[in-house]
């Protein structure tokens, strides 16, 4: 997947709950409620499939069970596209604007358009941000092809300025009867021409020349945000700073020893056993339960056993639950490891939160020699430990020494 900027990419992008597979050949979006079939369709768009290939495997699970989607592509200047559901595109072309909605149709809705300028495909409704996109697996709530550029209010032209004062605009001028110099419709001539005000007569018996702000008889002006210690009475005169001793310098405390869990080795500053885990999901919204009313997914181990998710699952060569209150007790899961790769304690798989309600994450826990997750349509990468990743359905997760872990559905 490539982010652009929105005014330079081919096309752009609302965050939203719909799954919009974007690829360079066609386009689709489906409902959260179809999370399980992303992945594969998304290898048959981004190989470069056409139109009519990408239907067929859309439908290859029956049209029943799908609740919506949104497909289109345009070639030798046509564009086609088939809706079902709450979905609403926009084709505008040079004789106005057709719109396909496919909530009007039993099965769907199919429209094909030439000579299309632009194309809008609306799934929910919001406000920006707008980001710009090549191809991708991303969330959606509306697609614009190309990318959406706001429509920007005309600048009103600036006032005019008067020549002589270019800050003042120009105003008419009352003109000054010459008979009567003091006219006072004319409002210089009933004014100081010289800029200079009279100063004030001194108070009998002061000095004229004595600024009462500064004067050191009178008590001083006192600040009320001034913090009140400052107007308080000094009885000690410290030395110059050059003449003091230096304070002394506070000893560094010894490093805690590792976590007997993770062999010594870990690789980065994350320390699953300190206290106050840093939670999964994102700040400032509502975390997880501790256990889930139903699995959000299933763990395939390579050693045949099979674990649902629907609390936090530890997996390790003897993984331990210290880090964890009375009120949240996990699953612990032992996985063989002939070479000792593998840490006691490896990673963790848990429900996710916030924005990941609904499916699973995986946090390495500082795992001495890694883990490397490979998506089902993305690059294999290694996981940051301390760093929750969503996992899609078909992901594996490798912790090294022979043992994987597939994710399900659950």
């Amino acid at each position: 997947m490539t982010d652009l900027d929105g005014t330079a990419a081919p096309r752009s992008y609302r965050p939203g709950d719909w799954y919009g597979v974007l690829g360079p050949q066609v386009s689709l979006l489906l409902p959260p409620s179809e999370r399980s079939r992303v992945a594969g369709l998304w290898e048959v768009v981004d190989a470069g499939a056409g139109f009519d290939v990408v239907l067929d495997a859309l439908l290859a699970g029956g049209l029943s069970d799908l609740s919506g989607f949104v497909l289109w592509s345009a070639t030798d200047g046509v564009t086609q596209a088939v809706a079902r559901g709450p979905v609403k595109v926009v084709f505008t072309t040079a004789e106005g604007e057709e719109v396909l909605d496919g909530s009007e149709a039993a099965t769907w809705a199919e429209r094909r358009v030439a000579g299309v300028r632009s194309t809008r495909v609306e799934v929910e409704e919001g406000a920006g941000p707008d980001l710009g996109l090549v191809s991708g697996l991303v969330r959606v709530g509306r697609v614009d092809e190309p990318a959406y550029a706001a429509a920007t209010d005309p600048v009103e032209p600036a006032d005019p300025v008067d020549p002589v004062d270019p800050v003042d605009p120009v105003d008419p001028v009352d003109p000054v009867d010459p008979e009567d110099p003091e006219d006072p419709a004319d409002p210089v001539a009933t004014e100081d021409v010289t800029g200079l005000e009279a100063a004030p007569e001194p108070a009998p018996g002061s000095d004229p020349l004595a600024d009462p702000l500064n004067d050191p008889l009178d008590e001083p002006l006192r600040d009320p945000l001034r913090d009140p210690l400052a107007d308080a009475e000094v009885t000690e005169v410290l030395a110059p700073a050059w003449s003091r001793p230096a304070p002394p310098v506070a000893p560094v405390p010894p490093a805690a020893p590792a976590w007997p869990g993770h062999d010594g080795g870990t690789r980065s500053g994350y320390d699953a056993d300190a206290p106050g885990p840093v939670p999964p999901g994102i700040p400032g919204q509502p975390q997880a339960p501790a256990v889930t009313a139903r699995p959000v997914a299933r763990l395939v181990l390579s050693h045949g056993e099979t674990i649902e998710v629907d609390r936090a699952v530890l997996v390790g060569r003897a993984p331990e639950a210290r880090r964890f209150g009375a009120g949240e007790q996990p699953r612990l899961v032992t996985v063989p490891s002939p070479h000792q790769e593998i840490s006691s304690t490896h990673l963790e798989v848990r429900p996710g939160s916030g924005a990941d309600h609904g499916s699973a994450v995986v946090t390495d826990l500082g795992s001495t020699n890694g883990t490397v997750l490979v998506q089902p349509g993305l690059a294999p990468e290694s996981l940051q430990p301390g760093v929750a990743v969503q996992l899609i359905p078909g992901a594996i997760v490798d912790l090294g020494d022979g043992v994987t872990i597939q994710v399900t559905n659950p």
